[in-house]
């Protein structure tokens, strides 16, 4: 047996686990514009239009990564995006902790203000570290199994 075959599997399931995170999130945002636009202005760090931009667009990245991730497309490049973006949050929910804020991340759906002591602030980053390791994962080694790179010629690249 060959034995990077065993590597590709934990690829692959690290692929379509980040899949399947950026899919739900970016779904849950999408259906739901209003209560997404309530979560990113609950952190309380950009003014009323980056605030707007946000919650436009991040539904439509998150599902656009999860997309590429589902079918093979560019994994080393969109497990980066995806790291950049995971960090992003971590930094969000790490800030909104040592602010004092009591919110709900709105990672997946819903989102703002909650009573204190109703935070999950050390869960939801603990959570997003472990998507980090599954990015980073395909940063190092993003050859899978069942991936459209293989059929496209992007191995080398992505």
């Amino acid at each position: 047996m060959d034995r990077a075959r065993p590597l590709d599997v934990v690829g692959t399931l690290a692929r379509f686990g980040l899949a399947a995170v950026w899919l739900v999130s970016g779904l849950l945002k999408a259906v739901d514009p209003d209560q997404t636009y309530v979560a990113v202005r609950a952190y309380d760090v950009l003014p009323a239009a980056g605030v707007e931009v946000v919650a436009a667009l991040l539904p439509w990245v998150e599902l656009a990564l999860g997309v590429l991730l589902l079918v093979g497309v560019g994994t080393r490049l969109v497990a980066a995006l995806s790291a950049a973006l995971l960090l992003v949050f971590v930094v969000g929910v790490a800030q909104a902790w040592a602010r004092g804020l009591s919110i709900d991340c709105g990672c997946f759906g819903g989102g703002g203000a909650v009573e204190p002591g109703e935070t999950t602030y050390v869960q939801e980053i603990v959570r997003d570290v472990g998507f980090l390791l599954m990015a980073g994962w395909l940063i190092v080694r993003p050859r899978t199994v069942l991936a459209l790179d293989d059929r496209i010629g992007t191995r080398r690249l992505g």
